[in-house]
């Protein structure tokens, strides 16, 4: 059985304070886009039947390189959490990875949310929206965002998460990725926590794109950008080739543009990543 997790960006992204479990709490608004992963998972039944994972789990990646133990990563973290609760039979996991890594994008959290509904969906598991929204957010703090899959505020940890009435239907995504890798945990050490006198609902709400310039804002951009100017400097370029909101991802490396016309810059970027598409 396959599917195709998807990534997501994020509109705005304000860290509020830090937790005392060492967590930040944030506000931001995350956006379903169709850049997608490929996932698949088959049963094993040559894996010996035990209950330890290096067992009965046998993990693969093709495509972008996922560095550290293949055993770490969040799908397999997601079976074995399953697992506890429901018996499952060996499985192999094939993921081939096409969203890039450490970009701010959320492919990871993507690849495991949608695991957990391939595991409900193969096994016939019988799990309920609600549950599965349970398990997502134990995997990690956004997982639960791609199991409902559509744009939401996202607050806490980024796991509580409420529906937001943004549409972008109209406009032209381009995603550029540069292949800067930057550590999430990196990003929020170098971040100064600061509540804003509005919630980003209340600033988002009945503006367009166009009048979100200097007013949603992503707090990881200054520190991010002084280490690295050249995610700067294309963000400076995607307002100057005509975008009327442009900003960085998450924690980054990856910047975007929303365009009200077709524009294409792929060989402007060509030694780059880069994503076009009409957001539907």
């Amino acid at each position: 059985m396959v599917c195709f997790p998807n990534a997501k960006i994020n509109l705005g992204l304000t860290i509020i304070e830090k937790r005392t479990d060492g967590y930040h709490n944030l506000e931001s608004l995350f956006y379903p886009i169709s850049l997608c992963d490929v996932l698949e998972v088959v049963e094993n039944p040559k894996a010996a039947e035990k209950k330890d994972s290096k067992q009965v789990i046998c993990f693969e990646s093709t495509g972008i390189p996922i560095s550290g133990d293949p055993l770490s990563n969040l799908c397999v973290k997601a079976y074995e959490l399953l697992s506890k609760d429901y018996p499952m039979p060996p499985v192999k996991i094939h993921l081939h990875k096409i969203i890039p890594v450490g970009a701010g994008l959320g492919g990871g959290s993507s690849d495991a949310a949608c695991f957990i509904k391939l595991l409900n969906d193969k096994f016939e598991l019988g799990l309920s929206w609600g549950e599965q929204h349970h398990y997502a957010k134990q995997v990690g703090s956004d997982c639960s965002f791609f199991i409902s899959n559509k744009p939401a505020f996202a607050k806490g940890r980024g796991d509580e998460l409420e529906p937001a009435n943004v549409q972008l239907s109209g406009y032209r995504l381009v995603l550029i990725y540069p292949g800067i890798f930057i550590s999430t945990a990196e990003a929020y050490s170098k971040v100064k926590p600061k509540k804003r006198d509005k919630e980003l609902d209340t600033v988002i709400d009945g503006l367009k794109p166009e009048n979100w310039k200097g007013l949603v804002t992503n707090d990881f951009e200054d520190s991010v950008f002084d280490l690295h100017p050249l995610l700067s400097g294309i963000k400076k370029n995607l307002y100057a080739k005509g975008a009327v909101y442009a900003s960085m991802s998450g924690s980054g490396s990856s910047v975007y543009g929303l365009f009200t016309e077709k524009v294409d810059l792929k060989k402007e970027y060509k030694d780059y990543f880069v994503w076009q598409e009409d957001l539907v």
